[in-house]
């Protein structure tokens, strides 16, 4: 690997969360140190599987991915598209279920760095840098699902179905997919088909989301707030 593509890896780290107030030397010294596994995937192969131990950290050095999420009673999933620089689920490294809730696929060729829950722990939080980056992202992410959970949706279908959204996205802005069947939309939200068909066509003339067969897409999730 040479210097120059060492120095864009580095500055690349640099950008994501876990690593912003850490230097460039502190940064080489853990390079040094620690087993780094780097890797290119092509577009369309899975990073992290749902349901598997999540033993690592997996950061995108490069590309874009898509999180599929899917609910417990299979009813509906939730697509999510991230670019590089970007963290896969820092949250299930620790806690009473480590395991990765969502799927991680690439969109295009990606790069990524591993590093396993051993070395994390046994160099990286050395750095007290990385450790207040990392509570810093667990908390942030621990707020942010408390507001939206006491956030009580107004009356209306349109406000609840833009509530149920936005407590199933891991992000509230960017390109969201909602796998879902009208009925069963309907349903969650307590309305008939029909009138659910008339708000989410509504909404489709704004310009707020499309509908597809067995499925709804949102171009910009942060307009629909």
């Amino acid at each position: 690997m040479t210097a120059k593509t060492m120095d864009s890896i580095f500055d690349t780290l640099l950008q994501l969360p876990l690593f912003q107030g850490m230097t460039l030397e502190d940064l080489t010294s853990i390079v040094e140190k620690t087993k780094i596994h780097f890797e290119k995937l092509k577009a369309g192969e899975t990073i992290e599987q749902a349901g598997q131990w999540c033993n690592r950290f997996t950061f995108i050095l490069k590309g874009e991915v898509e999180m599929i999420t899917q609910s417990e009673d299979g009813l509906f999933a939730v697509i999510e598209t991230f670019s590089a620089p970007y963290l896969i689920e820092p949250q299930s490294l620790y806690g009473l279920q480590t395991i990765y809730v969502s799927t991680t696929r690439a969109v295009s060729e990606v790069a990524t760095v591993r590093i396993d829950k051993p070395t994390i722990a046994r160099e990286l939080f050395k750095y007290e840098i990385f450790r207040l980056n990392y509570q810093n992202v667990i908390s942030g992410r621990a707020q942010s699902l408390q507001r939206r959970l006491w956030q009580a949706p107004a009356g209306s279908l349109r406000n609840r179905f833009i509530h149920f959204l936005l407590m199933h996205f891991e992000r509230p802005t960017g390109r969201k997919v909602v796998k879902i069947k009208m009925e069963d939309l309907a349903q969650i939200l307590n309305e008939t088909r029909l009138n659910v068909s008339r708000a989410l066509n509504q909404m489709q003339n704004e310009g707020l989301l499309s509908l597809h067969r067995g499925g709804i897409e949102i171009p910009e999730a942060s307009l629909l707030a």
